[in-house]
């Protein structure tokens, strides 16, 4: 299976009109990824806090997104969070991504999420698995 993308990823399409609209800055080369993001209030959970299930997608599809990016057409078959801190809204938030290994069936990766003063918020690890491209 091929994947294409028409545009309504959630994270990072430009037509989604409920979507986060990320742009990433990925390099190919060091296998890396990193966006900025800054939650409103309408994505927190507890007051003041961005909810878990946001920080775990962006954990995700820094992971995922690379690893498209990349070309090897993968879809996520484990992903750990790890919280650290809570996230703030109305602050922004780093996300970087980074490819840890490839073989020829899966991909693993990890990601974190900082504040603007370093401090790790969050990290995840994922293994992707490689799909065939019939």
């Amino acid at each position: 299976m091929k994947f294409e993308s028409y545009g309504n990823c959630f994270v990072c399409g430009e037509k989604n009109p409920g979507g986060l609209h990320l742009k990433f800055d990925i390099d190919k080369e060091r296998q890396t990824l990193k966006t900025i993001f800054t939650a409103g209030p309408n994505f927190q959970g507890w007051d003041g806090i961005v909810h878990g299930g946001i920080i775990s997608t962006l954990l995700d599809e820094a992971m995922a997104k690379l690893s498209y990016e990349l070309g090897y057409n993968t879809v996520t078959v484990s992903l750990e969070i790890r919280f650290k801190k809570p996230a703030p809204i109305l602050e922004p938030l780093f996300v970087h991504g980074e490819i840890i290994e490839v073989n020829k069936r899966l991909v693993r990766a990890k990601a974190r999420i900082t504040g603007k003063d370093g401090t790790i918020l969050a990290e995840g690890r994922s293994t992707l698995m490689r799909q065939s491209s019939k």
